[in-house]
Protein backbone atom coordinates (compact mmCIF):
# COMPACT_ATOMS: atom_id res chain seq x y z
CA UNK A 1 0.00 0.00 0.00
CA UNK A 2 1.39 3.38 -0.98
CA UNK A 3 1.09 6.56 1.06
CA UNK A 4 -1.62 7.62 -1.41
CA UNK A 5 -3.84 4.80 -0.13
CA UNK A 6 -2.96 5.12 3.56
CA UNK A 7 -5.81 5.71 5.98
CA UNK A 8 -5.57 9.31 7.21
CA UNK A 9 -4.89 9.80 10.90
CA UNK A 10 -7.80 11.15 12.90
CA UNK A 11 -6.62 13.65 15.55
CA UNK A 12 -10.00 13.47 17.30
CA UNK A 13 -9.45 9.77 17.97
CA UNK A 14 -6.06 10.25 19.62
CA UNK A 15 -6.42 10.01 23.40
CA UNK A 16 -4.14 9.39 26.33
CA UNK A 17 -5.24 8.78 29.91
CA UNK A 18 -3.13 10.94 32.17
CA UNK A 19 -1.79 10.08 35.60
CA UNK A 20 -3.80 9.64 38.77
CA UNK A 21 -1.38 11.59 40.97
CA UNK A 22 -2.16 15.26 41.10
CA UNK A 23 -0.86 18.60 42.30
CA UNK A 24 -2.25 20.06 45.52
CA UNK A 25 -1.84 23.54 46.92
CA UNK A 26 0.04 22.16 49.91
CA UNK A 27 2.65 20.67 47.53
CA UNK A 28 3.67 24.04 46.10
CA UNK A 29 6.84 25.95 46.92
CA UNK A 30 6.64 29.48 48.33
CA UNK A 31 7.46 31.10 44.99
CA UNK A 32 6.80 30.08 41.38
CA UNK A 33 10.51 30.12 40.57
CA UNK A 34 11.22 27.67 43.41
CA UNK A 35 8.38 25.45 42.18
CA UNK A 36 9.70 25.69 38.63
CA UNK A 37 13.18 24.70 39.80
CA UNK A 38 11.69 21.57 41.41
CA UNK A 39 9.75 20.53 38.32
CA UNK A 40 12.63 21.44 36.01
CA UNK A 41 15.00 19.20 37.98
CA UNK A 42 12.51 16.34 37.74
CA UNK A 43 12.13 16.86 33.98
CA UNK A 44 15.89 16.85 33.47
CA UNK A 45 17.18 14.26 35.93
CA UNK A 46 14.25 11.91 36.56
CA UNK A 47 12.25 11.94 33.33
CA UNK A 48 15.39 12.65 31.24
CA UNK A 49 13.39 14.72 28.79
CA UNK A 50 15.08 15.88 25.60
CA UNK A 51 15.90 19.57 26.07
CA UNK A 52 13.66 20.27 29.07
CA UNK A 53 14.75 23.90 28.74
CA UNK A 54 12.97 24.18 25.37
CA UNK A 55 10.04 26.59 25.63
CA UNK A 56 7.53 28.11 23.25
CA UNK A 57 7.89 31.89 23.31
CA UNK A 58 4.77 33.73 22.16
CA UNK A 59 4.80 37.44 21.38
CA UNK A 60 2.48 39.92 19.67
CA UNK A 61 3.28 43.04 17.70
CA UNK A 62 1.77 46.48 18.19
CA UNK A 63 -1.30 45.43 16.16
CA UNK A 64 -1.83 42.35 18.33
CA UNK A 65 -0.73 39.84 15.67
CA UNK A 66 0.76 36.86 17.53
CA UNK A 67 3.71 34.64 16.67
CA UNK A 68 5.32 31.70 18.45
CA UNK A 69 8.61 29.83 18.23
CA UNK A 70 10.68 27.42 20.31
CA UNK A 71 13.61 28.96 22.19
CA UNK A 72 16.00 27.52 24.79
CA UNK A 73 15.86 28.84 28.34
CA UNK A 74 19.37 29.83 29.43
CA UNK A 75 18.83 30.86 33.02
CA UNK A 76 16.25 31.57 35.69
CA UNK A 77 16.11 33.08 39.16
CA UNK A 78 13.67 35.06 41.26
CA UNK A 79 14.04 37.98 38.82
CA UNK A 80 12.82 35.95 35.85
CA UNK A 81 13.50 33.62 32.94
CA UNK A 82 16.31 34.43 30.48
CA UNK A 83 16.75 33.65 26.79
CA UNK A 84 18.99 35.09 24.06
CA UNK A 85 18.27 36.13 20.50
CA UNK A 86 19.12 38.48 17.65
CA UNK A 87 17.60 41.87 18.48
CA UNK A 88 16.56 42.15 14.84
CA UNK A 89 14.48 38.97 14.98
CA UNK A 90 10.71 39.01 14.82
CA UNK A 91 10.37 38.13 18.50
CA UNK A 92 12.68 40.98 19.50
CA UNK A 93 10.89 43.45 17.24
CA UNK A 94 7.58 42.37 18.76
CA UNK A 95 8.93 42.82 22.28
CA UNK A 96 10.18 46.31 21.42
CA UNK A 97 6.58 47.24 20.56
CA UNK A 98 4.79 45.07 23.13
CA UNK A 99 6.85 43.69 26.04
CA UNK A 100 4.20 41.21 27.20
CA UNK A 101 5.23 37.63 26.51
CA UNK A 102 4.12 34.07 27.23
CA UNK A 103 6.49 31.15 27.83
CA UNK A 104 5.25 27.56 27.61
CA UNK A 105 7.25 24.53 28.74
CA UNK A 106 5.54 21.50 27.12
CA UNK A 107 6.74 18.53 29.15
CA UNK A 108 4.35 16.09 27.46
CA UNK A 109 5.93 12.79 28.63
CA UNK A 110 5.29 13.89 32.23
CA UNK A 111 1.80 15.22 31.43
CA UNK A 112 2.98 18.60 32.66
CA UNK A 113 3.08 22.14 31.39
CA UNK A 114 4.38 25.38 32.89
CA UNK A 115 2.98 28.61 31.45
CA UNK A 116 4.64 31.92 32.33
CA UNK A 117 3.08 35.29 31.58
CA UNK A 118 5.23 38.34 32.11
CA UNK A 119 7.12 41.33 30.82
CA UNK A 120 10.38 40.99 28.86
CA UNK A 121 13.26 43.42 29.26
CA UNK A 122 16.72 43.28 27.72
CA UNK A 123 19.56 41.98 29.83
CA UNK A 124 22.59 44.22 30.39
CA UNK A 125 25.55 44.01 28.02
CA UNK A 126 27.82 42.59 30.74
CA UNK A 127 25.40 39.74 31.39
CA UNK A 128 24.99 39.16 27.66
CA UNK A 129 28.77 39.10 27.10
CA UNK A 130 29.30 36.69 30.00
CA UNK A 131 26.80 34.24 28.48
CA UNK A 132 28.12 34.73 24.93
CA UNK A 133 31.59 33.62 26.10
CA UNK A 134 30.12 30.27 27.23
CA UNK A 135 28.70 29.45 23.79
CA UNK A 136 30.56 27.04 21.51
CA UNK A 137 32.76 28.75 18.93
CA UNK A 138 30.44 27.78 16.10
CA UNK A 139 27.41 29.20 17.87
CA UNK A 140 29.26 32.47 18.41
CA UNK A 141 29.97 32.68 14.69
CA UNK A 142 26.37 31.77 13.92
CA UNK A 143 25.15 34.78 15.90
CA UNK A 144 27.07 36.97 13.44
CA UNK A 145 26.30 34.98 10.28
CA UNK A 146 22.52 35.02 10.56
CA UNK A 147 20.32 38.11 10.29
CA UNK A 148 17.60 36.22 12.09
CA UNK A 149 14.06 36.35 10.66
CA UNK A 150 15.17 38.24 7.53
CA UNK A 151 14.78 36.76 4.06
CA UNK A 152 17.94 35.05 2.76
CA UNK A 153 18.45 34.28 -0.92
CA UNK A 154 19.73 30.74 -0.40
CA UNK A 155 21.40 28.32 1.97
CA UNK A 156 24.58 28.88 -0.03
CA UNK A 157 24.58 32.55 0.92
CA UNK A 158 24.16 31.71 4.59
CA UNK A 159 26.95 29.11 4.49
CA UNK A 160 29.25 31.57 2.69
CA UNK A 161 28.66 34.16 5.39
CA UNK A 162 29.57 31.62 8.05
CA UNK A 163 32.67 30.48 6.18
CA UNK A 164 33.89 34.08 5.90
CA UNK A 165 33.52 34.54 9.65
CA UNK A 166 35.20 31.20 10.32
CA UNK A 167 38.23 32.36 8.34
CA UNK A 168 38.29 35.70 10.17
CA UNK A 169 37.88 34.17 13.64
CA UNK A 170 39.43 30.67 13.63
CA UNK A 171 38.94 28.30 16.56
CA UNK A 172 40.72 29.66 19.63
CA UNK A 173 40.39 33.31 18.65
CA UNK A 174 37.95 35.44 20.61
CA UNK A 175 34.78 36.33 18.74
CA UNK A 176 33.37 39.78 19.66
CA UNK A 177 29.86 39.93 21.03
CA UNK A 178 27.50 41.12 18.26
CA UNK A 179 25.93 44.48 19.14
CA UNK A 180 22.64 43.27 17.62
CA UNK A 181 22.46 40.16 19.83
CA UNK A 182 21.57 39.74 23.48
CA UNK A 183 19.22 38.51 26.14
CA UNK A 184 15.73 39.07 27.45
CA UNK A 185 14.66 38.46 31.02
CA UNK A 186 10.96 37.71 31.46
CA UNK A 187 9.78 38.96 34.86
CA UNK A 188 6.80 36.72 35.69
CA UNK A 189 3.41 38.13 36.58
CA UNK A 190 1.64 34.76 36.47
CA UNK A 191 3.02 31.22 36.45
CA UNK A 192 0.69 28.25 35.95
CA UNK A 193 1.64 24.68 36.81
CA UNK A 194 -0.50 22.24 34.84
CA UNK A 195 -0.61 18.58 35.82
CA UNK A 196 -2.57 16.18 33.61
CA UNK A 197 -5.11 14.03 35.48
CA UNK A 198 -7.52 11.26 34.64
CA UNK A 199 -10.75 12.04 32.81
CA UNK A 200 -9.38 15.42 31.72
CA UNK A 201 -9.88 16.79 35.24
CA UNK A 202 -6.42 18.31 35.28
CA UNK A 203 -4.84 20.23 38.15
CA UNK A 204 -4.06 23.84 37.26
CA UNK A 205 -2.49 25.95 39.99
CA UNK A 206 -1.49 29.49 39.12
CA UNK A 207 0.72 31.91 41.02
CA UNK A 208 -0.32 35.55 40.59
CA UNK A 209 2.01 38.39 41.56
CA UNK A 210 0.76 40.68 44.33
CA UNK A 211 1.49 44.38 44.62
CA UNK A 212 3.53 43.78 47.80
CA UNK A 213 5.94 41.49 45.94
CA UNK A 214 4.41 38.27 47.20
CA UNK A 215 2.30 35.68 45.41
CA UNK A 216 -1.22 34.34 45.72
CA UNK A 217 -2.18 30.92 44.40
CA UNK A 218 -5.44 30.20 42.62
CA UNK A 219 -6.86 26.98 41.23
CA UNK A 220 -8.23 27.05 37.68
CA UNK A 221 -10.89 24.76 36.28
CA UNK A 222 -9.41 22.28 33.79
Amino acid sequence: MTDRHAVPLDPAAMRKQYRAEGLAECDLAATPVAQFAHWFAQAATEAHLFEPNAMVVSTADAQGRPSSRTVLLKGFDEQGFVFYTNYGSRKARDLAENPYVSLLFPWHPMARQVIVGGIARRTGRDETAAYFRTRPHGSQLGAWASAQSSVVASRTELDASYAELEARYPEGEQVPVPPHWGGFRVAPQTVEFWQGRENRLHDRLRYVARADGGWRVERLSP
